[in-house]
């Protein structure tokens, strides 16, 4: 049984019978339809083309390279053939600790991601509380973390909170819809 579902039941036992205005949103949702949340995307999408285009370069070196090595083999010197094979050692390991550098567990790109989403998703959790305030509901469920299996239209915050935070934005910059 996933946890989600069992905190779920656990709160529903304990407050069973108490007099509570419990609601549900879609956080997944509101995310991809944040209007923040597309220009932090343009924004995350245009650091990641950096990164794969000096990538791209740095693997293109490589293999020309390897193929100048390959190719003057025969004709180089030994010395000049180790010397060539040395360059070519390193500038690979130089590549292989750029690749780690960035797209690696902990890289760049694991960071940039967070930098850019974290601060969306502090907005998008706060604008829940507040709206489940303004409404006064005592506890707000996320379907999107698979924990409601059944839910009543009418108890779904999803779409206020979604016009607060697009209402809010300073940018006025349309939501996108997620790409599928």
């Amino acid at each position: 049984m996933k946890t989600g579902m069992m905190i779920l039941m656990a709160a529903a036992m304990v407050f069973a019978g108490a007099d509570l205005k419990i609601a549900h949103v879609d956080s997944k949702m509101i995310f991809d339809k944040y209007s923040e949340t597309t220009k932090a995307q343009k924004e995350y999408d245009k650091q990641v083309a950096k990164w794969e285009q000096d990538a791209s370069a740095k693997q293109k070196e490589l293999m020309d390279m390897k193929d100048k090595l390959e190719k003057q083999s025969l004709l180089l010197s030994d010395e000049k053939k180790k010397e060539l094979e040395a360059d070519f050692l390193k500038k690979k390991s130089e590549y292989e600790q750029f690749v780690q550098k960035i797209y690696g567990k902990e890289g760049e790109l694991f960071h940039k991601n967070q930098e850019i989403s974290d601060p969306i998703i502090q907005k998008i959790k706060k604008t829940i509380q507040d709206v489940a305030n303004q409404e006064g509901y005592d506890m707000v469920f996320d379907r999107a973390a698979g924990a409601v299996v059944y839910w009543k239209k009418d108890n779904d915050l999803t779409q206020k909170v979604l016009d607060l935070l697009n209402k809010e934005n300073p940018s006025g910059t349309p939501a996108a819809t997620p790409a599928k």
